[in-house]
């Protein structure tokens, strides 16, 4: 487990430059995270979630939000049906609608059941639209995702074993060929 650990810390780090660096994180921006800390350790999606493996991967993404100013909303499993904890702040900025649920590990999934413990003042949110995206092991956030996702494509495509898929968002282009796009 120390070496998957050290792997995943590698792997974030990694991840985190990247999506730093890419230019589309933007101060105020919400960011939608999916996270199966099963995949992550090489087991089938909901069969053996890890808190420690979540803490490598909440403390990464944190110092990503740091250093950008963008705000995290973590999805749930299916089971909540892929609710998000976000912070208070964010259900009131944004409007969503708050749900009554406390995310744990058998329902709602390790990575957020990590996140609501140790955010400031969290809450779930019933759904949201987010500006970016990062699925780590496949747990589909593109119900979560503005229209039009872009794909980012990663230099670093795994966190441990689970694959990593990242999405931007812009806005719809709308007209015809006499359309102007660029200001």
């Amino acid at each position: 487990m120390e070496r998957l650990k050290q792997q995943v810390r590698q792997d974030m780090e990694k991840i985190v430059s990247e999506w730093a660096s890419s230019g589309h994180l933007q101060a105020g921006d919400l960011a939608v995270i999916g996270c199966s800390t099963s995949e992550v350790a090489g087991a089938h999606i909901g069969t053996s979630g890890s808190e420690e493996l979540a803490s490598i991967i909440f403390d990464a993404l944190t110092s990503l939000q740091q250093e950008t100013g963008i705000a995290l909303a973590f999805q749930c499993c299916e089971h909540l049906n892929r609710a998000l904890v976000v912070e208070k702040e964010i259900v009131e900025r944004h409007q969503l609608d708050e749900v009554t649920a406390v995310p744990v590990r058998e329902a709602g999934g390790s990575m957020a059941s990590f996140a609501f413990q140790h955010m400031e003042r969290p809450v779930v949110a019933e759904s949201l639209i987010a500006d970016h995206g990062i699925d780590i092991g496949e747990t589909m956030i593109g119900m979560h995702l503005r229209p039009v996702a872009v794909p980012l494509r990663f230099d670093q495509r795994t966190a441990g074993n689970a694959r990593v898929n990242a999405a931007r968002s812009r806005p719809r282009l709308i007209g015809g060929k006499r359309t102007v796009y660029e200001r």
